[in-house]
């Protein structure tokens, strides 16, 4: 299956903008949209949907843990009902403003900690399926953790993914920070095609891990993140 560029988008908020979307939406085929409870608003969520669909961009949505003042980077204890409640009402409202635009919901990918926490803790990931039993969509996710065992095993299509922009820890594990530095362009596109082709990229300690690729993610915070997603798109096009 071809590799697709897929991106977490409309994350401001109010007048508080992040991420040139603009830029970025010509440059990929999926867009991750954010829900309300890490970034974005109503009007950034339909502004989002609108501009992905101007481009023919498909839309998945990216739920959070209701933490907004730390953008979703910060993990919290919840339970399984009440982050299934958390994820419905967060989705809901984005296939509100989907349907008003004709645009079909393509998957699910949660966001920061949630993902983390969902790849690492059984009850986390079961909650995202419950979720998608509803929606009835792929769940996006990473190689080797409980999103590949988890996921497959409750019936729903797995999405495995590679971060273009993040660093990966001996254990398999991204590196998320609260903020995402720089990176450089051409050895993420190198990176991005060396997992493509191998199923493989090296960790901060050197060692080579196993990864997918089916979808690779560059985050719309990340403060080159076009430069980063037009080699990365480049580089995938060549190699295919």
């Amino acid at each position: 299956m071809p590799t697709t560029i897929n991106c977490d988008m409309g994350e401001g908020f109010g007048l508080y903008r992040m991420g040139d979307d603009e830029a970025l939406m010509p440059l990929i085929s999926v867009a991750n949209v954010a829900c309300g409870f890490h970034a974005s608003d109503f009007n950034h969520m339909r502004r989002t949907v609108q501009l992905a669909k101007q481009h023919r961009v498909k839309v998945g949505a990216h739920p959070s843990l209701p933490d907004l003042q730390g953008f979703g980077r910060r993990e919290m204890k919840i339970s399984r009902t009440e982050l299934v409640n958390c994820l419905i009402y967060q989705i809901g409202a984005l296939s509100g403003f989907l349907q008003a635009e004709g645009v079909a919901l393509n998957h699910i990918k949660p966001h920061g900690s949630l993902y983390g926490m969902a790849a690492r803790q059984e009850e986390m990931a079961h909650a995202v399926c419950d979720v998608a039993d509803i929606f009835k969509v792929p769940l996006f996710g990473m190689v080797g953790t409980l999103h590949e065992t988890i996921y497959a095993a409750r019936g729903h299509r797995f999405v495995p993914e590679y971060y273009a922009d993040l660093d990966y820890n001996d254990d398999g594990g991204l590196i998320i920070t609260r903020e995402h530095p720089p990176v450089d362009a051409a050895n993420a596109a190198a990176r991005c095609v060396r997992a493509i082709r191998e199923g493989l990229t090296a960790t901060v300690g050197g060692r080579d891990i196993r990864v997918g690729s089916e979808t690779i993610c560059i985050h719309s915070d990340t403060p080159n993140a076009v430069e980063v997603t037009a080699a990365v798109r480049a580089a995938v096009a060549a190699y295919l």
